[in-house]
């Protein structure tokens, strides 16, 4: 006897979509590839996005590259809701252009990480041009704030295998996060609040951005402040947490790391 399948057209689209998914995942793993082999071997530098520790602490970092709207407002919100270890990484540029703001920052005692200095991908740089863009950032940082660096997040989280050996070898931790708030996509202050409370987890390091660009932020920061707390966490600096954990990061390997970006780059 015969058969015959027959397919509605929900059927066929659920299966487009399922395709379309599985393009996309490979797509990432492609263009994700040299970072992959950067964290599959325990012996060459690697970036940190969260560190291993049961307790239930938690890093907040804000980027800041330009304007000068933001960073105020959420400075503010620190202050009122009584966080005093948060994590700020500052690009030269702009911390040149805002002397002010960035001795705020520091007098509040929130640990001052690099941004860099101009902000392009350093992976598309020579290992001079790196190590320029580095050390220019690192002396503007160190005369404004009194203290070197040693921690870096490069522009747009840029980096490859050169990039984390020049840093490396010129003393840094290079910082990416493991919880991305999309803030810099003002997806709205609900979405940005519930992206970071349903993914935080132990030794979370969260990108957050105190950057003009970033319109709802300070708005969507006391909510997250409130609900972490609520859920046990306690709020610390990145060193801080580097010193809890083995301070190898989480690797490319990991599930729910790959899943982050796999929703990223859906644009979730």
């Amino acid at each position: 006897m015969n058969s015959f399948y027959v397919f509605s057209g929900r059927k066929i689209k659920r299966f487009f979509y399922a395709f379309a998914a599985a393009l996309l995942a490979a797509g990432i793993v492609y263009v994700e590839r040299g970072n992959i082999t950067v964290f599959s071997d325990s012996t060459t530098p690697s970036a940190i996005y969260s560190v291993p520790t049961e307790k239930k602490l938690i890093a907040l970092t804000f980027d800041i590259s330009w304007g000068e709207k933001r960073p105020g407002p959420i400075l503010q919100v620190l202050e009122d809701k009584k966080v005093d270890k948060a994590t700020f990484f500052l690009s030269s540029p702009w911390s040149k252009t805002h002397p002010d703001i960035v001795a705020s920052i520091k007098n509040a005692g929130y640990e001052i990480g690099s941004h860099g200095h101009k902000h392009v991908n350093y992976s598309t740089l020579s290992n001079e041009d790196i190590r320029t863009q580095i050390l220019t950032a690192q002396t503007v940082l160190t005369d404004m704030t009194g203290k070197t660096p040693n921690l870096i997040r490069m522009p747009n989280g840029d980096f490859d295998k050169r990039v984390l050996q020049v840093a490396t070898d010129l003393g840094y931790k290079v910082i990416q996060w493991d919880t991305d708030s999309l803030d810099w996509k003002n997806i709205g202050v609900q979405n940005i609040v519930n992206r970071v409370t349903t993914k935080a987890h132990p030794g979370d390091i969260v990108l957050l951005h105190a950057s003009d660009s970033c319109k709802q932020t300070h708005e969507a920061l006391p909510l997250i402040i409130d609900e972490l707390r609520r859920q046990g966490y306690e709020f610390v600096t990145v060193s801080e947490l580097i010193n809890q954990g083995t301070a190898e990061g989480k690797e490319v390997r990991d599930s729910a790391w790959m899943n982050d970006r796999l929703e990223d780059a859906a644009g979730l």
